[in-house]
């Protein structure tokens, strides 16, 4: 029989794992929670699935898991409030997941609801059939099963409506903004890279052929252009060798913290990263609070969603110092990454009991920095980045064109 090694939390709300035993993921959480555990994580213990005969599917050929990919969020968003409204009208669960996949769009978010409601049809949980799916963020997951133990599915869902929806409308903001910095950048570099490769050689050897002394500068920029030609191939190979190289590293722990760490001491960018990272996880917390999501793995869960491993890092001790019974705005505190603003609005909130709406608020707030502070930086970078083009180009040309003066004088 397969072993899950599990995460969760005891009655008491203290931290706990283990190993069970269970024939699959659903009957390991339901017999968790026959014994009065929160089953926070769930993972097949690998050994065990290994020593396991394979079964065979049609021919005697070993049936693989399929792995899906992620759904977009626009796309889920819309599903997801289509279902509060189906619900909300008191239309059962499965009529409604029926009536659901006849109105997706997307090929294979409807293949992935047809799933769903194939195994709701069986009897299984709704949170248990979107688990099994793979395609769903423990986020999702997570509240859906608050709802349906509270009986509060429909509010559930459409909390989980708007905070998707919110987070959509956020990346397209942040999104459109940065479109003319990227395209003016790009410009920028094509039009450098024409004029040291394909203009800048013409020129170069009319005046290599000059009997007379070239201006340093003059020189430097025949070089670069020289090496361009000459080396465009090993430059373009070392170029995406470093790339790739960087994007292995990043994909490790300790590169993504490292990366994250010094993202955060950038001087402009530190600070509008930190503002995001603080939305995501006090919008994903108050939505999971407001869920019926108890505090310890809901900080569990929001901490993956701020994106950044040393803000993760803080949630986490959060996390484990209010399993010992403190509260969560000293800990945040003594890290030093969430603003004061933001310490005593929590701390508020949890002395009047309204942390959730505190949260929100919080949230509401940095979105509004955010949108402004990028902003602020888009206008900023614009005439930078045509000064900085303007400046590279003017250098070629006076470069190229002080020999080319003193040649004109030296036959007049």
């Amino acid at each position: 029989m397969p072993t899950y090694e599990y995460k969760g939390l005891n009655a008491k709300g203290k931290a706990i794992r283990g190993v069970v035993d269970a024939e699959s993921a659903r009957m390991a959480r339901g017999k968790l929670r026959g014994d009065g555990i929160f089953p926070t994580e769930i993972t097949e213990n690998k050994s065990s699935a290994t020593d396991a005969p394979p079964k065979a599917g049609k021919r005697g050929v070993s049936k693989k898991p399929m792995v899906i990919r992620s759904i977009p969020s626009l796309e889920l968003a819309l599903a997801t409030r289509q279902l509060a409204t189906l619900i909300g009208a008191a239309v059962p669960l499965v009529e409604s997941l029926t009536a659901l996949t006849e109105q997706i769009e997307h090929a294979r978010l409807k293949g992935i609801m047809s799933r769903v409601r194939d195994r709701v049809n069986e009897g299984a949980n709704f949170a248990d059939a979107l688990e099994e799916a793979r395609a769903f963020p423990n986020l999702y997951v997570s509240l859906i099963r608050a709802g349906e133990a509270s009986g509060a599915l429909e509010q559930v869902l459409a909390r989980l409506a708007e905070y998707l929806e919110s987070q959509v409308r956020l990346k397209n903001k942040v999104g459109s903004i940065m479109i003319y910095p990227a395209v003016m950048l790009g410009v920028a570099v094509g039009v450098v890279g024409i004029l040291v490769t394909f203009v800048l050689p013409q020129i170069t050897s009319l005046l290599e052929s000059m009997d007379i002394e070239l201006p340093i500068y003059t020189r430097i920029i025949i070089g670069i252009s020289n090496v361009a030609r000459d080396w465009w191939m090993l430059i373009l190979t070392v170029g995406i060798a470093a790339v790739f190289a960087f994007r292995a590293y990043i994909r490790t722990e300790r590169g993504k913290r490292q990366l994250d760490k010094t993202v955060l001491r950038l001087p402009i960018f530190g600070k509008l990263i930190r503002l995001i990272s603080i939305s995501r996880f006090t919008s994903t917390l108050s939505t999971l609070l407001a869920g019926g999501v108890p505090i310890v793995a809901a900080l569990g869960i929001a901490k993956r969603v701020s994106n950044n491993e040393v803000i993760a890092d803080a949630i986490s001790e959060a996390q484990d110092a209010i399993t010992e019974g403190a509260s969560l705005a000293r800990p945040l505190k003594a890290s030093g990454h969430f603003p004061p603003t933001v310490i005593h609005m929590i701390d508020v909130g949890e002395r009047s009991g309204e942390l959730e709406s505190m949260l929100e608020k919080i949230s509401e707030t940095f979105d509004e920095q955010i949108e402004t502070s990028v902003s602020r930086l888009s206008a900023l970078m614009e005439p930078l980045l045509i000064l900085l083009m303007v400046g590279i180009v003017m250098v070629i040309i006076l470069a190229t064109l002080v020999p080319l003066t003193q040649l004109t004088s030296g036959l007049g």
